[in-house]
């Protein structure tokens, strides 16, 4: 199956249980990343994804196939106060955002990610926002990469430690 196959588009509510089982499967195989055990709150977050589009600023986006099948998810944020991490992105305005960007192993290296990262900023340029903020970690350096290459560049003003986690920000100017 080709990227072309692929549109983006929101979550219906009855895709939140796989999203959210999709999201714990990929963040808690990433390497030198806290597992379910280590940050449980972190994956409670993440299985029941959902529970964030309850807010009118957050949209569940997700890649989905012609047959229905989702290649990958993230949520995008329309305010930076609903962001829900730590330092100061929450306080960023003017500026939307995206998190929790998942793409299903088995789609992986069709541009899943990439589709998903720009319909956030689309979305963000729709909006009128002047930025697009975003947290990154060691074990996302594949994602890291992709990001550079749109454009968005490491902004350390927003960098912040959750335990012995380094995360790193990034901005896109719109």
């Amino acid at each position: 199956m080709s990227i072309k196959e692929y549109i983006v588009r929101e979550a219906h509510s009855d895709e939140f249980v796989n999203i959210g089982e999709l999201m714990i499967m990929v963040y808690s195989q990433l390497e030198g990343f806290p597992g379910p055990e280590e940050s449980p709150e972190y994956y409670k977050k993440l299985k029941s994804v959902g529970k964030l589009t309850e807010d009118s600023k957050v949209k569940l986006l997700v890649a989905a196939s012609s047959s229905g099948s989702i290649g990958g998810a993230v949520v995008y944020f329309g305010d930076m106060a609903y962001y829900g991490s730590d330092g100061i992105a929450t306080q960023e305005k003017n500026a939307a955002g995206f998190r929790l960007l998942a793409v299903d192993p088995n789609t992986r290296g069709k541009g899943i990610g990439k589709l998903l990262t720009k319909a956030c900023i689309d979305l963000a340029k729709f909006e009128k926002q002047e930025q697009i903020v975003i947290h990154s970690t060691n074990a996302m350096q594949i994602a890291w990469s992709m990001y550079e290459k749109i454009g968005f560049k490491r902004s350390e003003d927003l960098d912040f430690k959750k335990g012995n986690l380094t995360v790193y920000g990034f901005r896109l100017l719109l």
